[in-house]
């Protein structure tokens, strides 16, 4: 009788988790010292074994995250949520469940802290590779292999504002030098379209096969954003696999909720897509850092409304093409920005329907405007005004950098 490798059955399945280790009975401590002693009961027993008390532990650190504004969430508290994600990721693996350990996995990254994030990291590797290797990540096909460009009806995505295309276009040079974007641009902030910086990069084929995307992000839990835009009170956010995310992208819905992945840190989150792309040395200039890395993808008729950023931005148009309309930084009163805090670099001027008794200055004020096509970035200075419409499907990704003698104060939509 010939001998052969035994065959893995789904209670051998198990990832490490040598932070959780170490740095537990500290973190319990501390959850202790600020009366999480319920947390630290069910959290130990989880340790142990005991599946049920791992989703107590879950819900408990869950309350906590939105006990009050996220701000003021102690930071223990993350961790605990963290904590709690990797006992339950490692009851739902040893089950063979791999699409739920992935689930809860994703959510200890997106909501939980730092102390635990390199297990969270190898853990998604671990859990990946298995159900690749086994076929379960698809909850849903999608009829075409191919991500095309397809643009919804006129009335939707080329409805663009007023005036728009007529005015001032944005400038677009080719092998621009880093001299040549520090002096000419950069140090005067001045916008251009720099037309050749990415045709290097993988992405720029990788992403528009949909076989690739759904293998490499299929399964992963995502934040989405739901509704015209941020500043509708319809809108709201949703978490949701990016394989559903790539089926709602792909549907005929013509409705207004809009499904759009838009200001998430996807490369930090998923590795793989962080390869197929690469820092354009422009953000180099200046001296300063790289303060954040965004995806932005969506269907045609996605809105950005008019707002400005803190930081400089390149944004890189991967796939699909975008109408951008700039103001420069100097015009912000003429542009009524809210004066609520949270808002306060939002316009309350709707481009899309412009209430010209309300906001008469804006009317006539001068704007640069482009078609941000396929393999081209947009330099945007700090504080430019900026508004977005997507005129096809849409996969952008904005690199903001700081300049050596800038802070991180602020973040924005």
């Amino acid at each position: 009788m010939s001998s052969s490798e035994p065959k893995q059955t789904p209670s051998s399945f198990h990832f490490e988790t040598p932070l959780l280790d170490a740095e537990s009975h500290s973190l319990l401590h501390s959850i202790s010292d600020h009366g999480g002693y319920a947390y630290v009961s069910m959290a130990a027993l989880a340790a142990a074994g005991d599946s049920r008390a791992a989703e107590a532990a879950g819900e408990m650190a869950w309350e906590q995250l939105h006990s009050g504004p996220w701000h003021s969430v102690l930071p223990i508290w993350r961790d605990a949520y963290s904590m709690a994600c990797l006992y339950m990721a490692r009851f739902h693996f040893a089950g063979g469940d791999f699409k739920e350990a992935l689930r809860v996995l994703d959510m200890g990254v997106i909501m939980g802290g730092p102390l635990f994030r390199n297990d969270l990291d190898s853990a998604i590797a671990k859990v990946s590779a298995e159900a690749r290797s086994v076929r379960v990540l698809e909850d849903g096909r999608i009829d075409e292999s191919s991500l095309g460009c397809q643009e919804r009806n006129n009335e939707v995505a080329w409805n663009l504002p007023v005036k728009a295309l007529t005015n001032t276009m944005i400038a677009k040079m080719s092998s621009l030098s880093l001299e040549g974007f520090l002096r000419e641009y950069f140090q005067p902030g001045f916008p251009i379209i720099i037309s050749d910086g990415m045709a290097h990069w993988p992405a720029r084929t990788k992403w528009k096969n949909m076989d690739y995307l759904q293998k490499v992000a299929g399964g992963r839990t995502i934040p989405v954003e739901v509704g015209k835009n941020y500043l509708c009170p319809e809108w709201k956010q949703e978490l949701i696999t990016f394989s559903e995310f790539l089926s709602r992208i792909q549907s005929n819905d013509r409705s207004d909720d809009i499904t759009y992945l838009a200001q998430h840190p996807l490369f930090d989150q998923i590795n793989e897509l962080r390869k197929d792309i690469c820092i354009p040395d422009y953000c180099s200039v200046g001296g300063g850092e790289l303060r954040s890395l965004n995806a932005w993808f969506g269907p045609p008729g996605t809105v950005t409304p008019l707002h400005h950023d803190p930081h400089h931005n390149i944004l890189a148009q991967v796939l699909g093409k975008k109408y951008i309309r700039l103001y420069d930084a100097s015009l912000s009163e003429e542009l009524y920005p809210y004066t609520e805090t949270m808002l306060c670099n939002s316009s309350q001027v709707d481009l899309d329907n412009i209430d010209e008794k309300a906001f008469p200055k804006v009317v006539d004020l001068e704007f640069v405007d482009c078609i941000l096509e396929e393999g081209e970035m947009l330099y945007i200075p700090p504080k430019w005004w900026h508004y977005v419409r997507s005129l096809t499907t849409s996969f952008s990704v904005s690199f903001w950098w700081n300049n050596c003698d800038e802070n991180s104060t602020s973040s924005s939509y």
